[in-house]
């Protein structure tokens, strides 16, 4: 008869952590969360200090029931939930579930499911850590007071099925910032000059890059590269300095939730949502030939990039013994110590460095393999020695000017044995080592080339993740969720792997801004995030924090009623005549955008696309040019007579054509810019603020 019992979470984790403790332990598994918030009510007694109202999850009773009988039946009670923020409050919603006596129920965590890490942690129970609670509570109320306030006021008064949430629209505020900036970027042309020289005694011809005089010159045009060119093509070419010197790039830290998320999105191109999703299953278990079912990484919820003695002593050993010594790290480098750092957990790492990933390449399926071999060769890398690179560089002299050659070239590959990133597989330059101070070299080609300035690039899921970490906005469990919840709702859409505003993205952002300001504001975010870590190390009341948040959202919330109370959007009447009834069709908002449809609706369900004309006659065929969409949302310019004429723009085309070149021209802000990229011409639109 068991004497014990231990809650998880996953009913994945059940059968692998029974196996590790044997017959008088009864392992069972809570699915996750067994109280929350009701869906129907608010849920949180504002009159009454904030005080939340937790009811049972709708499907939970019966497990819950299984759970209370099993708990009566034990002598004692572990709660083994995930160690964080949101295991802790799982586990102390058990506790008063449960209805059993609190001096039976005792907390343990492990960072990892292994043999080892969950006897020890049966070892060592600890009381539930109310700090930890608390912190999840304040931010699962603090979520709740802005989804239950904004998002019934936005789908009451602006009719177009939006919602809200605190990181999200942070999130979403983001990546339309980044869409104005792209939007409202001019490009500036700038040249380049590269040059050939031939060197005495060798095939192969030297190239240089031109650098300027004493300081590095930026060419801006044509006439500045002709008079530099005429200055070239009388100037002498003599080698002034070889310099030679060395340069160490170091290894990289183990990963963290965020870096696994980037890193696995650049080089497996997983979204985060799926990177996440493998991981859970590596970190829960998989069952290996000969070893049972057995968690082969560490807990993936981490912004911590510490790493346990015992773990770094035997990576440093698999490392000499089959790399060698030279190989092994003298020091351990570590991540910048940060306030935000949850240092509790440890780096996400292989539980076993033994456990190799050719030696579970069968046990794993293809995307399993590919993230877990990412991590081993990570981790690995992070306890090895520094790559040198022998470097050298030439600088010639030509006139007034000076060319410059870079080269550099692996003499211990250190680290880079193991985990080599994209940036390190680029080849560098080879030089001749016969290349000597004072050598004269005879020019063979100068090669001028025009550039543009290119704007700032769409935000990607990766930097998406590295940008809400550097302005501390969500935590390592959020950003995956944010970034699904944007992408569902369609406020942003993914092509390639390229983020992009949608219409209705860039309506619910501006109507968050102009109503909502701090909800969106970054800073603001990141200071409510930074108070709930308060509350974790217990420097804050959590109910100080609610306290303080509440009567300015109320207040906004109130502003926001009766200013949106004017916004009255009637449905507008198009000269669009409905094929099936002959009415005059009105425009209607949908999850999706703007449609057609028959105002004689449920009579007539006649529905068209809407296509919003800019009164701008198309450059191709005449016709009008409309706003559309992409399948995914994202907002251009096309012909009305598509598919009979081609013609698309991602910029607002302008009926004013270009003086120099003849092209029509595209709004970029408050300029005009001339289509045709070549051409550059630039200038102020009519009635725009200089």
């Amino acid at each position: 008869m068991a004497k014990y019992l231990v809650i998880v979470e996953s009913p994945a984790k059940v059968k692998t952590i029974k196996k590790f403790l044997g017959s008088n332990y009864d392992v069972q598994a809570s699915n996750g969360h067994v109280r929350d918030f009701p869906k129907s009510q608010f849920g949180i007694d504002v009159e009454h200090d904030f005080e939340p109202k937790y009811i049972t999850i709708r499907g939970k009773g019966e497990l819950l029931a299984g759970l209370r009988k099993s708990a009566k039946k034990a002598d004692k009670i572990f709660l083994a939930t995930d160690p964080d923020r949101e295991g802790e409050a799982i586990s102390w919603h058990l506790m008063q579930a449960l209805k059993d006596d609190p001096s039976k129920m005792r907390r343990i965590t492990f960072n990892e499911i292994t043999k080892t890490a969950v006897k020890n942690s049966i070892k060592h129970p600890r009381e539930l850590d109310m700090n930890l609670v608390d912190a999840q509570q304040a931010r699962r109320m603090l979520d709740r007071m802005v989804g239950y306030s904004i998002s019934p006021l936005l789908w009451a008064k602006v009719k177009r099925g939006l919602s809200a949430g605190r990181v999200q629209s942070a999130a979403l505020r983001i990546i339309c910032d980044r869409e104005d900036e792209i939007n409202s970027f001019i490009p500036e042309e700038y040249w380049s000059l590269d040059g050939d020289f031939k060197v005495q005694g060798e095939k192969k011809p030297l190239q240089a890059k031109f650098y300027g005089t004493d300081k590095k010159m930026t060419i801006h045009n044509k006439k500045e590269m002709d008079e530099i060119l005429k200055k070239l093509n009388h100037a002498e070419y003599e080698i002034i300095e070889v310099k030679k010197g060395e340069r160490v790039k170091n290894a990289p830290l183990p990963f963290t939730t965020s870096t696994l998320q980037q890193e696995a999105a650049k080089t497996l191109n997983f979204s985060t949502q799926k990177t996440m999703r493998l991981a859970q299953q590596l970190y829960e278990g998989i069952d290996i030939k000969g070893n049972g079912t057995v968690g082969v990484i560490t807990y993936l919820r981490t912004d911590s990039t510490r790493i346990s003695d015992e773990a770094d002593t035997a990576a440093r050993e698999y490392i000499g013994e089959h790399y060698g010594s030279s190989y092994v790290s003298s020091s351990e480098k570590q991540a910048r110590k940060d306030h935000k750092i949850q240092d509790a957990h440890e780096a996400i790492r292989p539980t076993d460095i033994g456990r190799t990933p050719v030696i579970l390449k069968e046990s794993l399926s293809r995307d399993q393999f590919r993230l877990y071999q990412l991590i081993w060769k990570r981790f690995a890398a992070s306890r090895m020695s520094a790559a040198r690179y022998e470097t050298t560089s030439v600088k010639i002299k030509a006139g007034d000017f000076t060319f410059t050659v870079a080269a550099s070239k692996v003499v211990f590959d250190g680290f880079m044995s193991v985990y080599v990133q994209d940036e390190d597989n680029k080849k560098g330059n080879v030089l001749s080592q016969s290349l000597e101070k004072g050598m004269k070299l005879e020019l063979l080609e100068l090669k001028p080339e025009q550039h543009f300035t290119q704007p700032p690039a769409h935000y990607t899921e990766a930097s998406l993740v590295k940008t809400l970490e550097e302005q501390g906005i969500g935590r390592p469990s959020t950003y995956a969720p944010t970034i699904t919840t944007i992408i569902s709702r369609r406020y942003v859409s993914k092509e390639q792997k390229n983020l992009y505003v949608t219409e209705l993205g860039e309506v619910v952002n501006n109507i968050m801004k102009q109503a909502f300001p701090s909800i969106v504001d970054v800073h603001f975010t990141a200071m409510m995030e930074g108070l709930l870590d308060c509350v974790e190390t217990g420097t804050v009341q959590w109910k100080t924090v609610i306290r303080n948040f509440y009567p300015d959202l109320k207040k906004d919330v109130d502003a926001a009623e009766k200013e949106l109370e004017k916004v009255d959007i009637q449905d507008e009447v198009t000269d669009v005549v409905c094929d099936l009834c002959g009415r005059n069709m009105v425009i209607k908002y949908g999850p999706h955008g703007r449609f057609l449809a028959c105002p004689g609706f449920p009579e007539c369900r006649n529905t068209k696309p809407y296509y919003e004309k800019i009164g701008v006659a198309c450059p191709k065929c005449g016709k009008d040019i409309v706003l559309k969409k992409t399948q995914k949302g994202r907002k251009y310019y096309g012909c009305i007579d598509n598919p009979d004429c081609d013609f698309m723009s991602w910029q607002k085309p302008s009926s004013r054509k270009c003086p120099v070149c003849g092209n029509y021209m595209v709004e970029k802000g408050n300029k005009l810019v001339c289509s045709e990229k070549t051409c550059g011409y630039v200038e102020q639109k009519e009635n725009a603020p200089v």
